[in-house]
């Protein structure tokens, strides 16, 4: 029996009209789709009728399957000659762990291919109205996990990132606001900094709140924001507010 596919594929970031047309396809015509928590159920009812769909998703300190065996299953059911759909949320890439079950089909001569996804952090820069760049604001934006391997604060650069980005993003950073918005402030990131967080970016339960880098652990905490969300900072957030309220009248000018 000859060898199947592997397909690494995004899902993008909730809202399930900015799934890609080719990884459409791979859905449609899947034998197996192995999907994470995040993935739109929409998606799924795209999967042919008989296909097998295996939830192997991860919520803070929930694992409903290891790494290791998400992808011992993938290079199992691929090596019965079936299509696989690795389905992820976001990007495979970009804090997705694709790249780690790609080198575990590779080492097993599983033959996969990567299909991209549309990553958080673009998704919710256009449905909150926050470009990651804008001229004369920023020229520059930085993508980095707020928790580590071992559920603590990321080790990234705060020190850097502080002063050398101009729009930072923060992916599952949630948890750890109080210490990364001490070590951004310790290291000179002015508190009056504009910053956003967005909750269920680009669905239905999309929650946006403003405020500034000072404020942000007092928001979250008033505000009960939760996971799945994402932390903006830059001054291009103050684009949001300009943008609202030239829709608005934009919006009275017509219904005028």
């Amino acid at each position: 029996m000859s060898r199947g596919l592997v397909s690494i594929v995004g899902a993008g970031p909730g809202d399930p009209d900015l799934i890609t047309v080719k990884a459409l396809k791979r859905i449609q015509s899947a034998d197996v789709i192995m999907y994470d928590r995040l993935v739109n159920d929409q998606l799924l009812a795209e999967a042919r009728e008989g296909a097998l769909r295996i939830y192997c998703g991860k919520a803070p300190g929930l694992h409903s399957m290891s790494q290791e065996m998400i992808g011992r299953m993938l290079a199992a059911h691929a090596a019965e000659g079936k299509q696989v759909v690795r389905l992820k949320g976001g990007d495979p890439f970009i804090f997705g762990r694709g790249g780690e079950e790609a080198l575990v089909l590779a080492e097993a001569g599983i033959a996969f291919e990567i299909i991209p996804g549309i990553t958080s952090a673009v998704g919710t820069s256009a449905s909150s109205l926050i470009p990651l760049t804008h001229r004369g604001i920023a020229s520059s934006f930085a993508c980095v996990t707020g928790t580590g391997s071992d559920g603590s604060v990321s080790s990234v650069r705060w020190d850097l990132l502080a002063h050398s980005v101009d729009t930072l993003v923060i992916y599952m950073g949630i948890s750890q606001l109080p210490q990364i918005q001490h070590e951004l402030l310790h290291h000179g990131k002015s508190g009056y900094t504009p910053a956003a967080l967005i909750e269920r970016g680009t669905t239905s339960e999309e929650r946006i709140i403003t405020g500034t880098l000072a404020e942000l652990h007092s928001l979250a905490k008033s505000h009960q924001v939760n996971n799945p969300a994402l932390i903006m900072i830059g001054e291009s957030v103050l684009i949001r507010e300009q943008l609202l309220q030239m829709q608005q009248a934009a919006n009275a000018s017509m219904t005028g």
